[in-house]
């Protein structure tokens, strides 16, 4: 078996549960490189390898994501230990023996099972054998993480998960389309109905009192109907700093089906 050194690993999107993927395999020793988009529309930033598109570094609980300039420089800083970050809506070619699509489409954009000698997909949307070797479940609940290495992840509910009684209402949509500009930032607590930002000419308000813990970029153009920011209930700055227990149970996942799968279904 080849060390975990030996094998690079792309992940598809850097979002936060993206994050978690990279969190899990960089720290068992993988080297790990992100693509993302040029304009990534990631809600949780202080815990996504995306912003690293918009601030050059980030700094995830001690994990560095540094934004490469080409595919080369984003093996060069996987290989030296951080993550390479690089701007790619395809998938590029880096001779990489891992591919997660960590991009949670809800369905196959892109992805074949010729990407990698290993090819694992984050929820909804894939279908093992057809799509990818794996799949990793990310819906909330009794079997979030586990490795399916069979059928299809449990389909899109399209409901948040419940966090102490809210659920659709923690999550804010853009009311129309426009351009974000934000009055509020992470980590700040604010009261029901308060004003958090515009998207063009329509306002945001709070749903209930809480904590923001995760907004969409400012100056974004953005579609009517897209995520843009995320309330939560819980008083807790910790949750906006910290990969959250989902990302990594996630990441879990992924790690087992790496260090398992090589391709193919494992022995049991």
């Amino acid at each position: 078996m080849t060390e975990p050194a030996d094998r690079l690993c792309v992940v598809r999107g850097g979002g936060d549960l993206a994050t978690g993927v990279a969190w899990r395999l960089s720290r068992a020793g993988f080297p790990v490189v992100v693509t993302e988009l040029a304009t990534p529309l990631t809600v949780r930033r202080a815990v996504a390898l995306s912003s690293a598109v918009l601030n050059e570094t980030v700094d995830v609980e001690g994990m560095i994501g540094r934004l490469a300039s080409s595919a080369s420089e984003a093996i060069d800083i996987a290989t030296l230990g951080d993550i390479g970050v690089l701007v790619s809506r395809d998938l590029p070619q880096l001779g990489q023996q891992v591919v997660v699509d960590a991009r949670l489409a809800k369905r196959n954009i892109d992805t074949t099972l010729d990407d990698a000698s290993l090819v694992v997909a984050l929820g909804p949307g894939f279908t093992v054998g057809l799509d990818c070797h794996a799949v990793v479940e990310t819906k909330r609940g009794h079997h979030l993480g586990r490795v399916l290495w069979d059928g299809s992840a449990a389909p899109d509910t399209g409901t948040p998960g419940v966090i102490e009684g809210r659920a659709a209402e923690r999550v804010l949509r853009a009311p129309a389309a426009g351009e974000v500009r934000w009055h509020v930032q992470i980590g700040e607590v604010v009261a029901k109905d308060a004003e958090l930002g515009m998207i063009g000419t329509e306002l945001i308000t709070a749903p209930f009192d809480g904590m923001i813990r995760g907004l969409i970029s400012p100056i974004t153009t953005i579609a009517a109907g897209v995520k843009v920011g995320d309330v939560d209930p819980r008083i807790d700055p910790a949750l906006c700093t910290e990969i959250s227990d989902k990302a990594l149970a996630v990441g879990g996942g992924v790690l087992e089906a790496v260090l398992t799968g090589h391709g193919s279904r494992p022995a049991h």
